[in-house]
């Protein structure tokens, strides 16, 4: 079991290094990893999901947050979070076996490394969350880099 954060507004995906098959003991590390007190969001969307208990919510509420439910059964109320979890099984995770732990979450560091630097958004007019310069012509010949394992790649010009 893994979770993954969103903030809407700026397209950030978080997949909280504290979390992988201790979210069931406590649901509510990796998202203090993903948001400190001080960066706390207003809303938390979420679905009804028994692992959020009363002590998930307990915290969320001492942190100020007011959460917001989706309907139960209702993916299309939650577009964002599915988006990221669909990307996430068609870029990635669709073309490799997951050994471990371990394995999954170097595998989704990386992918989100990816994501946040390279890979582009329609809603961002075809720019990363982290955008990036345009590179002129006269920086030199494109060079190709792997990312993610060599699953996706970016280009850069490198002066030769």
């Amino acid at each position: 079991m893994s979770s993954v954060i969103v903030r809407i507004q700026s397209h950030e995906a978080h997949y909280p290094r504290a979390v992988t098959t201790c979210v069931y003991r406590d649901p509510f590390a990796g998202f203090i990893e993903a948001f400190p007190w001080d960066t706390a969001p207003k809303y938390l969307l979420r679905d009804r999901d028994a692992i959020y208990g009363s002590q998930f919510q307990q915290r969320v509420e001492s942190m100020g947050i007011e959460e917001v439910l989706s309907a139960p059964r209702s993916p299309w109320q939650n577009a964002f979070v599915e988006r990221i979890i669909g990307s996430i099984r068609r870029d990635c995770l669709d073309h490799v076996v997951v050994l471990n732990d371990h394995h999954l979450k170097r595998i989704l560091t990386s992918y989100f490394n990816y994501y946040h630097h390279w890979r582009t958004h329609l809603s961002l007019g075809m720019d990363s969350p982290e955008s990036r310069s345009v590179q002129s012509p006269v920086l030199g010949k494109v060079v190709q880099f792997p990312e993610v394992g060599g699953l996706h790649h970016h280009y850069e010009r490198l002066a030769a």
